[in-house]
Parts: structure tokens; C-alpha cells; sequence
């Protein structure tokens, strides 16, 4: 057995105990275990003469503690304050320790020690508050902080890293020389030892600069392997284009936009391999519409699609709206969710399995084992980030060799968007139909709620309707009133001879659909809601929207929020309540603008990658030490290299590529990534 497959409880010093922490942490082998990187270090050699730091600074400072340990109890705060002095032969510090006795007891009069901390203080005097005391012998330089989690602290993964270290005796390196040469990398062994203890900030440095490297360039070569794999397949060849005379029955006239992705997917529909790609598109650009052409003209071509929402409210939206057009012209539409009666899921599947049903709206009760399809030629993902790559293909192998169409309103800098999504072909929607209304934007702290109740009411008794959307569905952190609680409040204070509904994502799916089918009717006019409302509720007369505490939020989050409104013909409001002081150069960037993907660009500025996403998103491939904004040049780098190894070598089948190959195969299986 490899020894990366060691499980983690084998460790020294870990035990069944400590790997039940371990696993929740993502960590269950020694391989696992030698890739979970540190987030942050401590650089115990940057020792700096006390005369010589500066207030602010985080420093490390060798000192001899010269007098004995004060103690005394505060009577504002009852909390127990410890103070000593040191020197290293020129200047004074005083060492300032609350509520920590172990920290205390370490200091003796007259021993040397290293002091790690803020220094805080003027010109004249220098102290540091709670700093980290090691003795001055015996302490790694620069000393590695993990990610912790209950009962699992820094130290004893330091320890467990250490020991992990030592059965591997050397890593094998995967890269070929010429690679190593040609982008100036160090060895596989020496960039994994150095990460997790670092002989320097140069060795450090490098180590990141390899690992960084070798993560990326395994996420181009496995999307590259999946693009490639599916070019040579047939597809169910679609021989007749529909798409004009699906135009001729819609009420409106399709956006230029709509129309180039549109041509440019059946062109794909057309060709011998199956169509993957991937339609990105602003709220309210006309997405569905789109979806809707390619389905019309593979059932014209005697062919079935399937649509999957990821919710019922979604699915059963666009079900309605579909089935509003095509049911005139002879085309059956059939919808699947999860909520559905035994005997309508009963009916519904035998009419799908026998090819009555043209086009099958569902959720995930699509991809359930006993749901077959007679002639599927079209799989599309509605909210594409929404769905793990795996359910995407489980549904695509309903079929054989589907045409496969994901559709995301999560607008992403097209760049990014081309390695996050490099398996697929990409067509932008960057033209708005018209007739929408421009939404008015403000942001406001909670002091506003009278005067936006009374506005709100104003709104109402004009015949409009409104959003206000919570951060939670029950009482928790920072006190925030769950969606429940606010409305019940607000139906007994500033709306009572007002309707107001609530909706969350833990109801029932028959109270979500009957909630917002009384919304849409105008029996409800003001709905307390969730991010539940994020996606797909298409509700024409509603004008405002309050989101409280939209420091919660990401900018891209907002702006799909802000989507739901601004869809009819009246002036729509979005108003945005944060107490967060801090907060107000962020909200102003959706006030000045409503281009998804200028809001995409700068929230991924001001959050990064892995908050842009939020909690990992099934679609998205899991990057430990990469970050695909900062490290976009290493990126670059990496897509040129894969697409040169791949030209000379598809399959990686020569002998120098086997370690390329086993690491890309690791890398596909541990991501979840589909390769044909």
C-alpha cells in the first residue's frame, strides 16, 4: 500500500481520538494529511533590537526577563493582569499578560526568552500585550498555524505533520525534469517539506511558489482532459434549426445577445460531439428563453431535453412558463419534483420512459435511478453552480451522449470563468431585453425603518408589492431576528392592516409553492423572506426590496437579491440596511452599478475566490493553496504549459508523464471532476 493511503489514526501521536478530529478537518490519510497547509505562519526569526521596533509592527524580540512577575486583579473588569520587564542589553519592554497563569509562570527572573507580539507603545516606551513566550533555545524559525477545529489544535497537528514527515522519507516527483527547468521550480520534496516548516522565507517562498504551480496545472490538464475527451464522441445529431420559428411564438423580440448564443448552441446541437457549454447571463438577461429555443428544436428533431432547477419553486416556475408556450403547439412538457404525489411521479415517468413527454422540467428527483428517458439529446442545469458535477452527469447519462447546456446567473469575470469552467465553451447573454426598468439603489443604517415601513405602505396602497429579506431563518448569532420572528413583528406593528407572508428554505416544498402563489396573486403583499428568494421567483408587480444586515452578504449575492424586483413596469427600489460603518465603500459599488459583472469583479476583488463562492460550491473544484485572483500569472503559465504536454502527449501515455498522469487522476477523483 502507498503510504499516502496510510489512514490518519496510524500516526504517532494521533489515535482514534484525535482522527475523528482530524476527519473533520477534510483529513483522514497521510496523504490527506501532508496536503492540509498551513494558513498562516509565525516568523520566530525575525528578531528585531527593542529600540529598533515600531509601534503596530508584529516582530519577534530576544530578551531577559529582569525583574519578577506582577499580578494584581482589575476592579473595573475582574480580570487577573500579570506584568514583567525585559531587556536585551539596550533597550526595556514591558511584557503585559491577561488572565493566563500558564503564560505567566514560564517567565523567571533572569532567563532568555523570545517574545512574539505586537508591539505597541511611543518613542520612548515599548510593550507587548498577550505576546507568544517560547524559551530562546530550540524554537523553529518560522513555525507553521493550521486551520483548528474542536479538540485539534495548531500544535498537535505541528506534531502530527512531523511525525507524517518522517514515513515519508522522500516524495516522488511528479514533473519531469524539462518542466522543473523551464518555470524555475523546486523539487516536489523539498516544496512539501518547506511549506509546513520552513527553513526560510526564501525556502518558504518557493515551496508555495511549486505548490501553487503544481495545483493549477492539475486543474488545467484534468478540464482539458475532459474537454478533449468529449470532442470525439457522436452526439444525437440535431439536423433541422428551429430557433427562428420558436421566435415567431414568443410575445417580444429576442436580444441580439439571444440570438448570437443562441446560433452559436445549435451549431453545437448540429455537430458530430456533444454541445458543452456553459450560457452566463445578468438577471432578467433571458436565459430561459434561450434554454427554451434549444428544447423546441430537438423536439421538432423528434428528441427529448430535460431542464434541472435546484429548487421546486424553480422548476415549477419554469414548468408554467414553458408549458405556457409549447403546450399550443403540440409539444408535451411534464414536470418531476420530489413533492410530487406517488401517482403524478407514477404517470409522469411513464411518460418520459415512453417518449410521450417531449420536454421533463424536475429538480434532482430527475436523476433517481428509476427515471429513464427513451431519446434524451439535451441536458441543461439551470444555476449551475447550484449542482454537484456528479448529479450534472448522472442525469447526462440518461442518455447517450447528451448535449449538455449549464446556465449560471452568478455572473464571474470571463477569465476566471474560463479555467473555473475549462471543460465547457462559453457565450455571455451582455444585452438586457428591454422594457425593464432602471432600480433605484440606497443604502441606509437600521435608524431608516420607520421611514421605510412608511414608504413601503406607500408603495403597497399604489397596488405594489415588496421583499424583505432576513439573514436567517431562526434566532442566533448577533441577535439577528429570524425571517419567523420579523414578520410576526411586523404584522402586528408597522403592517398591521397589511398581508404579509413569510417564506424559508425549511419549509415544506407545498407551503414555498403556496406562499408564492399567493405572492404572485397579490394576496400577500409584503413577503418576509430568505436567500430562499435568491433565484427564479418572477413576481412582475413587485417594486421594493429591504435587505437587513446586508453586511451579511457578498455584492454578488445582493445583486441576484436586488434581480427579483425591477421585472415589470414600475419603478423599482432596492434598499440595503447595514449598521456596518465599514461597510459603505462596499454597498456604494451597488448603488453606482447594475452590471453583474462589474459587481462580480469587484466583490471577487474585495473578498476573494473563496468567499466570491461562498461555502464550496459542488461545481467548483476545492483549490487548497492556489487562489485563482492572486495567482491568475501562475494560472496563465500553467494553461499554456498543460495545453503544450497535451499536444504532444493526449493521453499522458509516455513514461516521463506517469507522474503527471497519477497526479491528475488524483486530482479528478478527489474533485469529483466527470471525465468520459
Amino acid at each position: 500500500m502507498n503510504n499516502k493511503d496510510v489512514k490518519i489514526q496510524y500516526i504517532k501521536g494521533v489515535g482514534e481520538k484525535r482522527a475523528a478530529a482530524f476527519a473533520r478537518l477534510g483529513v483522514f490519510t497521510l496523504g490527506d494529511l501532508i496536503h492540509f497547509y498551513p494558513r498562516a505562519y509565525e516568523n520566530w526569526g525575525n528578531i528585531k533590537k527593542i529600540d529598533e521596533t515600531e509601534a503596530g509592527e508584529v516582530v519577534c524580540v530576544k530578551a531577559t526577563c529582569i525583574s519578577g512577575v506582577d499580578k494584581f486583579i482589575s476592579k473595573k473588569s475582574g480580570i487577573t493582569v500579570y506584568s514583567a520587564k525585559v531587556s536585551d542589553g539596550e533597550g526595556v519592554m514591558d511584557i503585559t499578560i491577561f488572565n493566563n497563569r500558564f503564560a505567566a509562570a514560564k517567565l523567571e527572573y533572569g532567563a532568555d526568552y523570545l517574545f512574539l507580539g505586537k508591539v505597541e507603545g511611543n518613542l520612548t516606551k515599548r510593550k507587548m500585550v498577550n505576546p507568544n513566550i517560547e524559551a530562546a533555545l530550540g524554537t523553529d524559525k518560522i513555525r507553521p498555524i493550521y486551520p483548528q477545529t474542536h479538540g485539534l489544535n495548531s500544535t498537535a497537528i505541528s506534531k502530527a505533520m512531523k511525525n507524517a514527515l518522517n514515513i515519508e522519507a522522500q516524495f516522488e516527483e511528479p514533473f519531469p525534469a524539462g518542466l522543473i527547468d523551464a518555470y524555475s521550480l523546486t523539487g516536489e520534496d523539498e516544496a512539501i517539506r518547506n511549506i509546513h516548516f520552513p527553513e526560510s522565507e526564501e525556502m518558504l517562498e518557493k515551496a508555495r511558489k511549486r505548490l501553487i504551480f503544481d495545483e493549477l496545472l492539475f486543474l488545467q490538464l484534468s478540464l482539458l482532459s475532459m474537454r478533449e475527451n468529449t470532442r470525439g464522441t457522436r452526439s444525437p445529431k440535431i439536423e433541422n434549426d428551429c430557433s427562428e420559428q420558436f421566435a415567431s411564438l414568443l410575445p417580444y423580440e429576442l436580444t441580439g445577445a439571444q440570438k448570437r448564443v443562441i446560433a452559436e448552441s445549435v451549431a453545437d446541437l448540429k455537430a458530430d460531439a456533444p454541445m458543452s457549454r456553459l450560457v452566463q447571463g445578468d438577471v432578467g438577461s433571458g436565459k430561459t428563453a434561450v434554454a427554451m429555443s434549444l428544447m423546441y428544436t430537438c423536439a421538432l428533431n423528434g428528441f427529448q431535453s430535460a431542464m434541472m432547477a435546484p429548487t421546486e419553486i424553480l422548476a415549477e416556475q419554469h414548468f408554467k412558463s414553458i408549458n405556457e408556450v409549447f403546450e399550443a403547439q403540440g409539444i408535451k412538457t411534464v414536470l418531476l419534483t420530489g413533492s410530487m404525489s406517488a401517482k403524478q411521479k407514477k404517470e409522469n415517468k411513464r411518460l418520459i420512459s415512453e417518449g410521450e413527454a417531449d420536454i421533463v422540467i424536475g429538480t434532482h428527483a430527475l436523476i433517481q435511478g428509476d427515471v429513464s428517458f427513451k431519446n434524451l439529446a439535451l441536458v441543461i442545469a439551470d444555476e449551475q453552480h447550484r449542482f454537484g458535477v456528479k448529479q450534472r452527469t448522472t442525469l447526462q447519462e440518461k442518455g447517450e451522449n447528451v448535449n449538455l447546456l449549464v446556465m449560471s446567473a452568478t455572473p464571474i469575470p470571463r477569465t476566471l470563468a474560463l479555467f473555473i469552467y475549462g471543460e465547457l465553451d462559453i457565450s455571455v447573454l451582455d444585452e438586457m431585453p428591454s422594457g425593464r426598468k432602471g432600480i433605484e439603489t440606497y443604502a441606509v443604517d437600521s435608524s431608516y425603518h420607520k421611514r421605510l415601513y412608511d414608504f413601503i405602505k406607500k408603495e403597497v396602497d399604489a397596488g405594489r408589492q415588496a421583499y424583505i429579506v432576513c439573514p436567517r431563518v431562526e434566532e442566533g448569532e448577533d441577535e439577528l431576528i429570524s425571517a419567523t420572528e420579523y414578520a410576526d413583528k411586523l404584522k402586528n406593528t408597522a403592517f398591521k392592516n397589511y398581508s404579509v407572508g413569510v417564506l424559508h428554505g425549511k419549509m415544506k416544498g407545498s407551503e414555498k409553492e403556496s406562499i408564492m402563489r399567493r405572492f404572485k396573486d397579490g394576496e400577500i403583499q409584503i413577503l418576509v423572506a430568505t436567500t430562499v428568494i435568491e433565484v427564479g421567483i418572477d413576481v412582475p408587480n413587485a417594486s421594493i426590496m429591504i435587505i437587513e444586515n446586508a453586511e451579511r452578504y457578498g455584492l454578488s449575492q445582493l445583486h441576484q437579491l436586488r434581480g427579483r424586483i425591477g421585472r415589470g413596469e414600475y419603478k423599482s427600489y432596492c434598499v440595503l440596511v447595514s449598521d456596518s460603518a465599514s461597510d459603505n465603500d462596499r454597498l456604494s459599488v451597488m448603488k453606482e452599478s447594475s452590471d453583474g459583472f462589474k459587481i462580480a469583479d469587484a466583490d471577487l476583488k474585495l473578498r476573494g475566490p473563496g468567499d466570491f463562492f461562498g461555502e464550496r460550491q459542488h461545481g467548483l473544484v476545492n483549490l487548497k493553496i492556489a487562489n485563482l485572483l492572486e495567482d491568475m500569472e501562475t494560472l496563465m503559465e500553467t494553461s499554456e504549459a498543460a495545453k503544450r504536454i497535451l499536444a504532444a502527449d493526449p493521453r499522458l501515455e509516455a513514461k516521463k508523464y506517469a507522474g503527471l498522469r497519477a497526479g491528475v487522476d488524483e486530482f479528478i477523483t478527489k474533485n469529483q471532476i466527470a471525465v468520459n
